[in-house]
């Protein structure tokens, strides 16, 4: 290139004159530079002061749940919903509000709360969890087909258990005993222990006269069988 040939002064006086043709777009790139750091530094700021900010108001609403002041929880949680709606502490607050509006007698003021934990929450255990106290909640008003439809089409993992009795409940309430022992029997064999009462399952296969789920033979049962 030409610019190898050049002396140290010309060198010199090339850089001035292109810094001179271009110092618009060099300081421009400079600005926006320091715009995008200035920005993004402001923006994580801003994300963790709100983050700061819901987890102090959930720890106040934990704090007013423990003291059963129930004008508090409803304070504190409308204002989780209202500031930090896309927040897990407004999925949390969502199902604060249901569980007061039945323990206060008004379990069809509970569903849209759960509803929305349903159908918006990222947090797929919470999904779960709603879905199952919202189908509970339209088996006790009288809506075991809309129980049903809630939980359909799902991949419940370790709620299995717990949406087959459920789904037990709601056919039971409906008098179809054969579909409400295959839900109990099912709940039963779903293997996640801890998900289901597996006590009260069998209780209410007794009280339907069903015969209880056999369980499949262990390898020691197996070894034991052999002569």
């Amino acid at each position: 290139m030409a610019e190898d040939y050049l002396t140290d002064d010309e060198q010199l006086e090339h850089v001035k004159r292109v810094v001179a043709e271009n110092w618009l777009w060099v300081a421009g790139g400079v600005v926006l530079g320091a715009a995008l750091i200035f920005g993004y530094r402001y923006y994580e700021s801003y994300v963790n002061d709100r983050a700061l900010r819901a987890a102090a108001q959930f720890e106040a609403l934990t704090s007013a749940l423990a003291l059963d002041d129930q004008g508090k929880v409803r304070q504190v949680a409308d204002g989780l919903i209202k500031e930090y709606p896309a927040s897990p502490y407004a999925d949390q607050a969502h199902l604060v509000l249901a569980r007061l509006s039945v323990d206060s007698g008004k379990p069809a003021d509970a569903i849209a709360q759960l509803t929305q934990v349903m159908s918006n929450s990222k947090d797929a255990e919470l999904k779960h969890i709603a879905r199952l106290r919202l189908a509970r909640i339209l088996t006790a008003l009288g809506k075991p087909d809309d129980a049903i439809k809630t939980l359909a089409d799902d991949t419940w993992g370790a709620f299995a258990g717990q949406a087959h009795e459920v789904r037990g409940d709601a056919f039971y309430a409906k008098h179809d005993i054969q579909d409400a022992v295959k839900e109990y029997q099912a709940a039963l064999g779903a293997g996640d222990a801890g998900s289901a009462d597996s006590a009260l399952l069998q209780l209410k296969l007794a009280d339907l006269s069903a015969p209880l789920p056999v369980a499949p033979p262990t390898a020691d049962s197996s070894n034991k069988a052999k002569p």
